[in-house]
């Protein structure tokens, strides 16, 4: 009989970690890229909506004044498919701990840069998702949980990944 359990409390965690920062960042993509012109739907060509919501959204990460316009535009047409990307990677689970890692780096940098704007007193929407979003201190509290979620998550997976599995462990006479 095994001793221990599949299921403990770090592999909750991790699980819990998966599937709610892998939706969040499948959402938050697809909605930099679709949602601010829902209104537009299906009499335009997607394609027509998805570049006006990205120069709408690249404005939005100008306005943090942290990069030149130029790279606002780089960072506006890369973003949206990199969060769907890497929200579909975490949720597979597929190479687990480097997408953890990345999604970790990612959501530490926007803590980061929203804390910096927030400390500012910059009036702007937060472009955290599709909609116009005022940046609050709510926006910091949410922000700070997901973070902390994604941390613990990625030091639970390193630390899971140590330990063998109990399915796969041999028995213990």
């Amino acid at each position: 009989m095994m001793q221990s359990s599949p299921l403990n409390l770090r592999r909750a965690i991790i699980w819990i970690g998966r599937l709610v920062l892998g939706g969040i960042f499948v959402y938050a993509g697809f909605s930099k890229l679709l949602m601010p012109n829902t209104h537009l739907w299906p009499v335009f060509v997607l394609r027509f909506s998805i570049s006006m919501n990205i120069s709408s959204f690249a404005q939005q990460v100008e306005s943090y004044k942290m990069i030149s316009p130029e790279a606002s535009q780089v960072v506006a047409h890369a973003l949206p498919f990199v969060e769907i990307v890497l929200g579909l990677l975490l949720l597979i689970g597929w190479r687990f701990r480097i997408w953890a890692t990345a999604i970790t780096a990612i959501m530490v940098g926007f803590l980061a840069v929203v804390t910096r704007a927030y400390l500012l007193h910059m009036d702007i929407n937060c472009g955290c998702f599709g909609t116009p979003e005022k940046l609050t201190g709510m926006t910091i509290v949410r922000d700070g949980s997901l973070s902390a979620l994604a941390v613990i998550m990625t030091v639970f997976a390193f630390m899971e990944a140590r330990e063998p599995h109990p399915w796969s462990a041999p028995e213990k006479a």
